[in-house]
């Protein structure tokens, strides 16, 4: 695949790192915001980010089963720890919307697994990454591009 252009305003991008970097020290856990980074991008059919955050997963410590097992993480059991599993379930329902809003009851069991500084900072990760998601596949930045 070609990329359609690889300029993105330094703004923009520095500003997005920083939310992006802001979410991820506020949620407090390196491998959750792997996992909710991956998930978003397997949605989003994102090879950029996916490679990308493929790797940083495993630096983190996320264990390969989980990594193997992320695209059906509903249907494996204990794999995934009820916050895990939580915070899964609000990346996919912010990522997708195919209701058009996240459902109440996702969103409250997410509530029930983060105080209200963690929620903001899991959503403000999703809202993130889904941004990032955006921009590289509509610009359709290649998996291991230097040049995005």
């Amino acid at each position: 695949m070609t990329a359609r252009t690889t300029f993105l305003d330094d703004r923009v991008r520095a500003s997005l790192q920083a939310v992006g970097a802001a979410a991820k020290r506020g949620l407090g856990d390196a491998g959750l915001a792997e996992l909710v980074q991956v998930r978003a991008s397997q949605l989003n059919h994102c090879a950029f980010c996916l490679d990308l955050h493929l790797g940083i997963a495993r630096k983190q410590g996320v264990s390969e089963r989980q990594l193997d097992l992320l695209t059906a993480w509903d249907e494996a059991g204990d794999v995934f720890d009820a916050r895990e599993r939580a915070a899964l379930a609000l990346t996919e329902a912010v990522t997708v919307l195919t209701e058009g809003f996240v459902p109440d009851a996702v969103y409250e069991e997410a509530a029930r697994h983060f105080d209200a500084d963690g929620l903001a900072h899991l959503l403000a990760l999703i809202a993130t990454i889904n941004a990032w998601n955006r921009l590289m596949v509509t610009r359709r930045i290649p998996a291991g591009s230097t040049e995005w």
